[in-house]
């Protein structure tokens, strides 16, 4: 779970760079943290062989960042939703729903093997958040 802490680094250092405040760059790299902890907790499960790879790149109108495991893949549209009243108090099963409230677009792609996540931050004028 090393990498998961230099994953996070990384995905503020780009959105420093790009300008964003304090409180953008905390929810980017909440965002990228969740979505590298998924990776290797339910995408490669722990498994040493797996890798996870990333890349971040900031694009001069956006902050993008992939993760991508080497699992079993899922389907992100039949995921519970984490607002019902049977899953409000679960510890875990919220990783999704909170990416996606933080990041501008999220989307997913299936590997041979694994899945492929990639959030999306706009950015306005002078690499300010849009």
């Amino acid at each position: 779970m090393e990498s998961v802490g230099q994953v996070e680094t990384a995905a503020d250092q780009l959105a420093s760079e790009a300008g964003l405040d304090e409180d953008q760059r905390f929810h980017i790299a909440m965002a990228v943290r969740e979505a590298a902890i998924n990776a290797v907790l339910h995408g490669n499960e722990y498994d040493p062989t797996r890798q996870i790879e990333v890349s971040l790149e900031n694009t001069g109108t956006d902050l993008v960042f992939k993760i991508a495991d080497q699992g079993n893949g899922f389907d992100p549209d039949h995921l519970p939703d984490p607002l019902a009243a049977e899953n409000l108090l679960r510890g875990t099963g919220r990783g999704i729903f909170l990416i996606r409230s933080l990041m501008d677009e999220v989307h997913f792609r299936q590997l041979h093997p694994g899945t492929e996540l990639t959030l999306i931050k706009h950015l306005g004028q002078r690499g300010e958040e849009t």
